[in-house]
């Protein structure tokens, strides 16, 4: 039987996630700075990259599927684009190691895993849903929430060993899982356009 309170539709659930992504966004941006984190600074940018694919996809779903495919796989170099952003502040990590604050890493580590476990059950029903773009959606929440166990347990460890590296090793792993997820959208979008073709 169906949750009542699961979204009805695709575009219902891409629009809470959306919003969730924006709003913490800010959030955890600014906490990012204020304590220096790796993680929590790639973390961030990834909200901001996944409400833009959110918002990208509400206008897409009316398109025809050789479109929505086109979209896809350009979201596909839009997926690298935290991954990047991750790369340039471990390597300033690195020539700087101070290790973050542990306390409010956690709690914004945690507050980050609520926002996407929400936005992955949101979207699971709908991952296979006009190919390439509902994967995307769903793959970067799933990813999320994976990458906030890891921030939570980095804060963990940060409090008993002060080292700046838990954080930029999870902040490299951020990257490995954005990389990994542009793949799968661009091969899942390539597939749709190739069955789109006339």
């Amino acid at each position: 039987m169906l949750d009542n309170t699961m979204p009805k539709t695709l575009r219902e659930a891409v629009r809470i996630a959306a919003i969730l992504n924006l709003a913490y966004f800010g959030i955890e941006f600014a906490v990012a700075l204020h304590i220096k984190s790796v993680s929590l600074f790639a973390d961030s940018i990834d909200f901001l990259e996944d409400s833009s694919v959110d918002f990208l996809i509400l206008f897409a779903l009316g398109w025809s599927a050789r479109t929505r495919a086109r979209i896809g796989m350009a979201l596909a170099a839009v997926l690298l684009a935290p991954a990047l952003a991750t790369l340039w502040t471990a390597w300033h990590k690195f020539l700087l190691p101070v290790a973050p604050a542990p306390l409010p890493l956690g709690l914004t580590g945690l507050g980050a895993l609520a926002v996407n476990v929400t936005c992955a059950f949101a979207l699971v029903r709908f991952r296979e849903h006009s190919g390439g773009l509902s994967r995307a959606a769903f793959l970067s929440a799933r990813n999320d929430a994976l990458v906030n166990i890891a921030i939570i347990a980095t804060a963990g460890v940060t409090l008993f060993y002060r080292s700046a590296w838990p954080d930029l090793l999870v902040g490299l792993g951020i990257a490995a899982l954005n990389a990994g997820a542009a793949h799968e959208v661009f091969t899942a979008a390539k597939r749709d356009h190739a069955e789109a073709e006339p």
